[in-house]
């Protein structure tokens, strides 16, 4: 779980794509690139961390670090991006809600300028209810991991 390449054989989302894929938007939108995607498998969610996130003004003054929900979320969002697209017309008109996070262990902060990896895998699916483990790293040094599951239901 440690290779963070990208492969050019596997799929990839762009911004543009993953706005397709999932409701999230800025200042919210934690993923700009979804790649090594394997449908109903895997994929590594790409975050590039600036100084002008709006979380770092707060976050801490004169000391920003990543709130570690948020890169929770950032995992979350990965997925919810793997699951739409491996569900593809079924998913249409669908939404990818939170139900648990397992397990979430924080190991270094991250601080603007950091490229955040996030390595989702589909640990089980059944029915409309997925879990995931996911990992989360900076430079090959892992700074957060979890699991975490999510169900798929109607907007409405």
């Amino acid at each position: 779980m440690t290779d963070f390449t990208i492969n050019p054989d596997l799929a990839m989302f762009d911004l543009a794509a993953i706005k397709e894929l999932i409701p999230h938007r800025y200042p919210f939108l934690l993923v700009d690139k979804v790649v090594n995607v394997v449908d109903g498998q895997s994929c590594v969610g790409i975050k590039n961390v600036t100084n002008n996130e709006p979380f770092f003004e707060g976050h801490f003054p004169n000391h920003p670090v990543m709130p570690g929900v948020l890169i929770v979320e950032s995992m979350a969002q990965t997925a919810g991006a793997l699951v739409v697209h491996t569900l593809g017309a079924r998913a249409r008109g669908k939404i990818v809600y939170f139900m648990t996070v397992d397990s979430a262990r924080f190991r270094k902060p991250v601080v603007p300028g950091d490229v955040l990896r996030v390595h989702c895998t589909v640990k089980q699916s059944r029915g409309n209810v997925w879990k995931f483990d996911g990992v989360a790293m900076v430079d090959g040094k892992k700074v957060a991991e979890a699991t975490y599951s999510a169900m798929i239901m109607d907007d409405a």
